[in-house]
């Protein structure tokens, strides 16, 4: 099939590959599975890519070095001001963690390797991702990595192998059964890797190295191509973020692709007309540039807005992306390839990595500078701050690596008094412990605090051994020190529910549903009271603390740094209390059945009449999105306060 020739159907074509994923980026809800788009952008890779070197092998004037050198004239210099205009806009909004983790970023892409960065960070489609302004481009990287491989292989087997076609499919059959094997086995392999993802570009390949056939009608390369483009469609608009990806999936967006092009080489089709409209093949030349800049206009957009970018905004968003990739397109990416700026193919291929180099070297400075936290000034350097523990919070709790079960503070020691309180939990329990120091010592009377990290204070086989048995340690403590008064504290949705960034490896049993997982726990809990009940010793359920949304905390830094209010920032009341609703209601219950068990509740403190805000008098109340700063925890101190008269009135 070897039509290779200037195609108006394959850059329209390139627009329905980019702009359902800059839709699906951001947040336009029809687009939910609008990130296959780069999927066709494999497809078309691998057919144009392979078609020059096919044409070049059989010719008998490849070179390498000139392959690599045009590699590098059209996606370096575009490349390496996004990777500048990044790092300059973190530097002015980033967080000192997150201005690192860019530069780390910088630093593997500038290698063609930030897919192997991000494989083993958070996943494509978690909520954390989206505070990455380089997230998309792993997809570069996979490229990248193919552009080196894949000359070396073609020219073998062009060169020494009759049959080499089909050892060429036989390649694309071997990474296509990694693909299946790991979407089942590693996700995030599959999905970020090469070999899993080199069959997507291989089906391109082939279509650019099978023999022509003039034996096809114009009705089956007509229904050919429809059939590609409703493939494409259907998955655009019928997968989500949920939707197994890549596995069996991306074969209708990798086939429809490859149904296109090879429609589109038999003969004027209807679909070919339409894909090439003056419009998509306008948006099908600017798409390069487009994919590189929407993304980081995308999270530097959202991390300076206080409640989300809504869909106007977003709207306005993406007219900016189409206006930048434009200059980008006429000022940075045609002077290069039209050799308007170094015309020579090895100068080219030097200052391309010459600049990667630098930019690398940039990165990494940035990373062992722990992203130069002395920019940050005023409002935004206490909100950094806020995000450190400085009370001796972690000296009071456990952690999976302690290989004693000792560890546990005594607050507000008075000599002559006996300790007869006890506040017992995870590390939210811990997060606690300012507040427990102001309200044992206003009261004069010390408090046990017993925690353990990711150790709910509940009776249950599920926890880990190390956690059972520092719950078991600390219920023997009840009994041993004669605690007459316990407090119950922990992150309780954490070990039911699936968090939004869809982790699962903090429920009790990740095979439970959402009904089972509730049971399950209502049961742990009972069960604990019962037993401290059993002791003795009355009980205080503390409700959980207003959990905020992914990445809070640093969009609270970056609207300081740019001077806008984060008044309104926080979790929004009703969400919470719909979160809440069933520990709630079961606390509710079982203090209504118990005299000796009580109900301490934290909203009232935390939320005003719609939000649970985030900080308050230019207070940080949260160092991440669930656990309380050192301010956030010192303000809780009230709440305690009927646990200690409890004692007094007794």
């Amino acid at each position: 099939m070897h039509t290779f020739g200037s195609r108006r159907d394959i850059d329209g074509l390139r627009a329905l590959a980019v702009i359902p994923v800059v839709l699906f980026h951001f947040g336009i809800s029809p687009f939910s599975g609008g990130f296959v788009g780069v999927d066709v952008f494999f497809v078309i890779s691998g057919f144009l890519i392979t078609g020059i070197l096919y044409r070049e092998i059989s010719a008998g004037r490849f070179s390498f070095v000139d392959f690599w050198a045009r590699r590098a004239r059209r996606i370096l210099p575009a490349l390496s001001v996004v990777l500048l205009a990044t790092l300059a806009l973190g530097w002015l909004l980033l967080t000192d963690k997150d201005f690192s983790k860019l530069g780390r970023a910088v630093r593997y892409q500038s290698m063609f390797i930030s897919n192997m960065l991000f494989m083993r960070q958070d996943g494509y489609f978690q909520p954390a991702s989206e505070l990455n302004p380089l997230l998309h481009t792993w997809s570069l990287a996979v490229e990248e990595q193919y552009y080196v491989v894949f000359p070396f292989l073609i020219a073998l087997l062009m060169r020494h192998l009759r049959h080499w076609r089909w050892i060429l499919f036989s390649v694309l059959l071997v990474s296509f059964a990694l693909n299946i094997f790991y979407s089942a086995h590693k996700s995030e392999v599959a999905f970020f890797s090469l070999p899993t993802r080199a069959w997507e570009m291989l089906c391109g390949a082939m279509l650019a190295v099978l023999p022509g056939s003039k034996r096809v009608r114009p009705w089956q390369y007509q229904a050919l191509g429809i059939a590609g483009l409703i493939t494409i469609l259907m998955a655009i608009f019928t997968f989500d973020r949920n939707t197994p990806f890549p596995g069996w999936a991306a074969t209708m967006p990798v086939l429809g692709a490859a149904a296109l092009i090879w429609s589109g080489a038999q003969g004027p089709t209807w679909v070919g007309q339409l894909l090439g409209a003056r419009v998509l093949v306008w948006i099908g030349l600017l798409s390069y540039s487009l994919y590189l800049w929407h993304w980081p206009v995308y999270v530097y957009a959202n991390a300076i807005s206080s409640d989300g970018i809504q869909p106007l905004e977003a709207a306005g968003w993406i007219l900016l992306s189409l206006g930048i990739a434009w200059l980008s397109l006429r000022f940075v990416e045609l002077p290069f390839r039209e050799k308007r700026l170094i015309a020579g193919q090895k100068p080219m291929l030097v200052a391309g990595l010459l600049a990667m180099g630098v930019l690398g070297i940039s990165g990494s400075v940035i990373r062992s500078a722990d992203g130069f936290p002395q920019r940050l000034t005023g409002e935004s350097q206490a909100y950094a701050k806020a995000r450190l523990w400085r009370a001796g919070q972690l000296n009071c709790m456990l952690v999976t690596s302690d290989k004693l079960l000792d560890r546990a503070c005594l607050l507000g020691e008075k000599p002559g008094i006996s300790p007869s309180r006890m506040v017992w939990g995870d590390s939210h329990a811990a997060a606690l412990m300012p507040g427990l120091q102001i309200a044992a010592a206003q009261a004069g009377e010390p408090v046990w605090l017993y925690s353990m990290s990711a150790c709910p204070p509940i009776v249950s086989e599920q926890p880990r051994k190390k956690c059972r048995d520092f719950n078991n340690r600390t219920m023997d403590q009840i009994r041993l020190l004669h605690i007459k008064d316990v407090v119950l504290a922990s992150s309780w949705t954490l070990y039911m529910y699936v968090r939004e960034d869809g982790n699962k490896n903090m429920l009790l049993d990740p095979k439970d549903d959402r009904s089972q997982a509730e049971v399950r726990m209502a049961a742990a809990i009972r069960t604990r009271v019962a037993a401290i009940r059993g002791a003795g010793a009355e009980v205080w359920l503390l409700k959980e603390v207003p959990q905020q949304r992914k990445g809070s905390v640093d969009r609270l830094i970056s609207l300081s740094r740019i001077g806008r209010t984060s008044a309104a920032l926080g979790r929004p009341l009703d969400e919470h209390l719909a979160h809440e609703r069933y520990v709630n209601d079961l606390f509710d219950s079982m203090s209504e059945a118990d005299p000796g068990v009580h109900i301490i509740d934290p909203t009232p403190m935390m939320c005003g009449t719609e939000t649970c805000n985030i900080e308050v008098g230019g207070q940080a109340r949260y160092r991440d999105d669930g656990h309380l700063s050192d301010t956030g925890g010192a303000r809780l101190a009230p709440l305690f306060e009927p646990v200690l008269r409890n004692r007094v009135e007794n």
